[in-house]
């Protein structure tokens, strides 16, 4: 049904909180093989869910009350460690962090937090010490990462939607190799406090879900600042979910196809005739479609100090962390390099986004691939060095981060499938806050392409 239609259900008494929740948990469990769960709350969340038929039965309508939902392990929630895939001497979370208490907020119940990587360093949802999530379309393959738990469970049924986060791709990447909707918001649109300035300003939280109208749905759920909060936005006139329900007018449509200087790698040539497919579809619902790239300049310089000394800050702030060698090696970038260039880099932002901004002179939004391969196999860097990892994830995946430099919003949609069944993404990008236009285009590109009825 959706989130969207859980919700209705509920509200009409078609179905209790209850039922959802033990069948999310029961899918999690006859699927445990994927890996997407990092910890379940068997027993609180069958609580919440009896909690929320009370409330329901009582007459309080909310905007997900009684829906089963997922949330990323970088999340706190109330009485389970956060230990962001490091092992180390984690205790359990004193209260929910800001994403949590929003979720809590509307209604719904938290079934469980998902797997990802060290740190959320890497295209996979993969680490030592907290196991592998696997694409449910595939098993042998990566869902993506760091969002990779939260996707796999959203692909895989166990829930209709779930909280990923992105700070160089990390739910655009996911959504497109396990064929959902995954929205990377405008910086600072969603808090996640306690982190104040989430490495640096690159990550954001979002919603990962089958259908547009879904994902917008979860959007406004978490939506909003927090005051200690180094980004503040005000909040927006007009709810997403209404934009998932308006046709976007006629727009200008960039497609590129380019990478940022210094990044290099070569563009599956199934990936590039799925975007030429999309922007054709395009063209067909009476967009105007051409050929243009953004100016990114040195855009890669405004990355690597934040992303490096981000997750230097990340481990300094865990109890006796024991990372992989991998991860320990960018931590010691950002200790040494990092910190250091990160003034500089947060001063070239209103240059970036001059020189970058230009683009939407011409076009109303850009269209190009969300990642340059398709989904990896699982396990396709283990026992590589740090080098060899970064080079590697890096020419796979060049083209979503920039966008979290800049700050601005884009929303992976579903654009297709390998020859192998392997399902590939493009992405929609869009200028400072304009989530409302990706999100009609979007949806209006749903209505015609079908995706929300293709499962694994």
């Amino acid at each position: 049904m959706g989130l969207a239609g859980q919700a209705e259900a509920l509200a009409k008494g078609a179905v209790s909180s209850r039922e959802l929740v033990e069948e999310s948990l029961e899918s999690i469990r006859r699927q445990e093989d994927l890996g997407a769960f990092r910890v379940v709350r068997w027993d609180a969340a069958v609580q919440e869910a009896k909690a929320a038929d009370k409330r329901l039965a009582d007459g309080e309508r909310l905007p997900l009350l009684g829906v089963p939902v997922a949330v990323k392990d970088d999340t706190d929630v109330a009485g389970e460690t956060t230990p962001f895939a490091v092992p180390g001497d984690h205790r359990p979370a004193a209260r929910d962090g800001e994403i949590a208490r929003k979720l809590r907020a509307a209604g719904a119940v938290i079934v469980g937090k998902t797997t990802t990587c060290e740190v959320g360093l890497w295209p996979f949802s993969e680490s030592p010490g907290f196991g592998v999530a696997r694409n449910p379309w595939n098993p042998d393959y990566t869902p993506g990462g760091s969002s990779g738990g939260s996707a796999a469970a959203v692909a895989a049924g166990m829930v209709a939607g779930a909280v990923g986060s992105d700070g160089a791709g990390s739910i655009r990447i996911p959504a497109a190799w396990t064929g959902l909707v995954g929205i990377k918001p405008q910086r600072g649109r969603v808090s996640g406090h306690p982190l104040t300035d989430p490495f640096n300003g690159i990550t954001v939280w979002g919603p990962i879900a089958r259908s547009v109208g879904d994902a917008a749905l979860l959007l406004d759920v978490l939506t909003g600042s927090h005051p200690e909060d180094v980004y503040q936005l005000d909040p927006p006139v007009t709810p997403f979910a209404e934009y998932a329900k308006r046709e976007p007018g006629r727009l200008r449509v960039a497609v590129s196809f380019k990478t940022a200087f210094g990044v290099s790698g070569r563009l599956d040539p199934e990936i590039r005739a799925a975007v030429e497919r999309l922007a054709r579809r395009l063209t067909d619902l009476g967009h105007k479609v051409f050929p243009a790239d953004p100016d990114y300049g040195l855009v890669g310089l405004g990355l690597i100090p934040r992303g490096t000394a981000g997750v230097a800050d990340m481990l300094d702030a865990m109890p006796n962390p024991r990372p992989e060698r991998r991860t320990e090696v960018e931590a010691r970038i950002g200790r040494v390099v990092g910190r250091r260039l990160l003034p500089l880099a947060k001063r070239m932002d209103p240059h970036l986004r001059r020189k970058v901004g230009r683009i939407f002179q011409v076009a109303d939004v850009v269209l190009t691939p969300t990642t340059a391969q398709p989904p990896m196999r699982v396990g396709a860097y283990d026992g590589l060095g740090y080098q060899k990892t970064q080079s590697g994830v890096a020419a796979a995946c060049p083209y979503a981060w920039t966008w979290n430099v800049l700050g601005w919003p884009g929303v992976n949609v579903p654009a297709g499938f390998t020859k192998a069944g392997l399902p590939i993404g493009a992405q929609l990008l869009g200028h400072d806050s304009d989530e409302g236009t990706l999100i009609s285009l979007a949806a209006q590109l749903e209505a015609v392409e079908g995706w929300v009825g293709r499962r694994p």
